[in-house]
C-alpha cells in the first residue's frame, strides 16, 4: 500500500511538473501532451492526486506519522522528478519497473 501511495506523488508531482511554462517538458505520450495543453484542470488533478494520497497514508498510520512520511517522500519524489525529467530519464517504462519492483520488495519484505 506504501508502494501505491508513493506512485500517487509521483503521479501528482509530475502532473505538476508538466504545468510548469519554465521546466524543459517532453511530449512523447498524449497525456503529457494534454496536461501541457490544459494547466489550468491539470492542476487541479495534480493536487487532488495529492491529496488522495495523503489521505490514504492517514487511513494507514496515525495523523503525525504519515505527515511526516507524505512530506519527505513528496521531497525525495519531487527533487527526482526536477532532476531526472529533463534529462529524460523518466518515461513510462522506468517508472513501471520501479513501481512493480517496489511492490514485490513491500510484499516479500
Amino acid at each position: 500500500m506504501i508502494s501505491f501511495i508513493a506512485f500517487n506523488i509521483f503521479l501528482g508531482f509530475y502532473v505538476l511538473y508538466n504545468t510548469s511554462k519554465k521546466a524543459t517538458l517532453s511530449n512523447n505520450l498524449q497525456i503529457q501532451r494534454w496536461i501541457q495543453q490544459n494547466p489550468k484542470p491539470s492542476r487541479f488533478v495534480g493536487l487532488a492526486i495529492l491529496a488522495i494520497a495523503y489521505s490514504l497514508l492517514i487511513s494507514i498510520k496515525a495523523v503525525g506519522a504519515s505527515s511526516l512520511m507524505y512530506f519527505i517522500q513528496l521531497m525525495t519524489i519531487g527533487s527526482l522528478v526536477v532532476i531526472l525529467a529533463p534529462l529524460k530519464i523518466i518515461n513510462y517504462k522506468v517508472v513501471a519497473v520501479l513501481f512493480i519492483l517496489a511492490v514485490l520488495v513491500e510484499l516479500y519484505f
